[in-house]
């Protein structure tokens, strides 16, 4: 058991200057630890966008969007992420957590069962306890053990993450839509992690994987990340979203989403539609630093996205790498229990369009600094 000390989170007080440059309790570091994806959190025509909003709705909703919290921003934003997603209709959240919560205890109940991976977000698990459904966990991406236990207890909703937020990996999507299918189930996709990212017009997970509204019927994800503003959104058909929008307690009972956020990821999606080069060059930084960590001996993941985590195994271990990655000019967060399972703490890198080839390479080289005994050990085994 790792020491006590080794598993205490402590908070890094971020500042930044108008060029983007971002210090980290003062100390001056490039950032790969975070989820831009995309590099748009700063993206100047996102603070215009949040400026004009301001100056039209003010700062705050000011009440629940089913009040008077509902603005033509927020209307904006839903109608192009249903453009985004190719589906009818889109709902918007004051935060991703909200949504999973939210969707999960609109479309399920008491007397119902939940299927989830065993790795899934919490936002999934604690929307099947605040649902009041019983959840059944399958082990991580094995379909098999979902089937199985799908046909012991028929689920009425099975729920997965699109990219998982700590190992990187993938779902089984196709599968599990077969699954859902045989079970007369709905499959819920949570793919915060894959939108902006995968795909070749970062449309995420499902269109990768040649899925529709068909197969996934209920699409959920975040603005958070690759979109770098805040809120969360599900969407469908439109009578879904409709349910949604008369059930979901975390939607009906808090305040919208502040108009000028959503003016901010209403003009994200919009460029992440019209520029795919920001895809493509996040997906070419991806590709560098897997064979940069490759030819450094380091131990990757089966991560495809943005979240290349380096397996290190203890909490104090993973603790002081990431401290030696800091003396280096990298920002790198060591992940440990109970975010992870115990023995399986990791540095949790992240890629962005932001990053230039020459900083990831340096940071590969000073991943396999940090690291010795592990790279030394994977040397000899290719990256999966």
């Amino acid at each position: 058991m790792a020491d006590a000390d080794a598993l205490r989170r402590a908070r890094l007080l971020r500042d930044a200057d108008a060029s983007g440059a971002v210090t980290l309790d003062g100390r001056g570091l490039t950032v790969f630890c975070d989820n831009d994806y995309l590099g748009l959190a700063r993206d100047a025509r996102l603070i215009e966008a949040m400026q004009q909003a301001a100056r039209a709705h003010g700062v705050g909703a000011a009440a629940s969007p089913l009040i008077t919290g509902y603005t033509r921003a927020h209307q904006a934003l839903e109608e192009r992420l249903s453009q985004y997603t190719g589906r009818a209709r889109a709902l918007v959240f004051a935060s991703g957590y909200a949504c999973n919560a939210g969707v999960l205890g609109a479309l399920a109940g008491r007397g119902d069962t939940i299927l989830e991976d065993r790795l899934n977000h919490a936002s999934l698990l604690d929307g099947a306890r605040g649902a009041g459904a019983r959840c059944v966990r399958y082990r991580h991406a094995d379909a098999a053990d979902a089937a199985a236990r799908a046909a012991r207890q028929p689920p009425r909703l099975i729920a997965t993450d699109g990219v998982f937020s700590m190992d990187g990996d993938a779902a089984p999507l196709a599968e599990l839509a077969r699954i859902a299918s045989d079970a007369r189930a709905v499959l819920v996709c949570d793919d915060a992690h894959g939108l902006g990212v995968l795909g070749a017009g970062g449309r995420g997970l499902l269109e990768e994987a040649g899925l529709g509204v068909t197969e996934v019927p209920v699409l959920t994800g975040t603005l958070g990340k690759a979109f770098g503003a805040q809120g969360g959104f599900v969407a469908g058909a439109d009578e879904l979203i409709e349910e949604i929008l008369q059930r979901a307690r975390s939607y009906i009972y808090s305040t919208a989403l502040a108009p000028p956020l959503a003016a901010a990821a209403e003009r994200a999606v919009r460029i992440v539609m019209e520029e795919p080069q920001r895809v493509r060059r996040l997906q070419g930084n991806i590709a560098h630093f897997r064979d940069a960590a490759a030819q450094a001996g380091l131990p990757l993941a089966p991560a495809r996205g943005a979240i290349q985590p380096v397996m290190v195994g203890d909490a104090r271990r993973a603790l002081d790498a990431a401290e030696a990655l800091a003396h280096r000019g990298f920002a790198v967060r060591a992940v440990r229990p109970p975010t992870v399972p115990e023995g399986t703490s990791r540095l949790r890198v992240t890629l962005s369009a932001r990053h230039r080839r020459a900083d990831i390479e340096r940071l590969a080289a000073a991943l396999a600094d940090s690291l010795p005994q592990t790279a030394g050990a994977a040397a000899s085994a290719p990256a999966a």
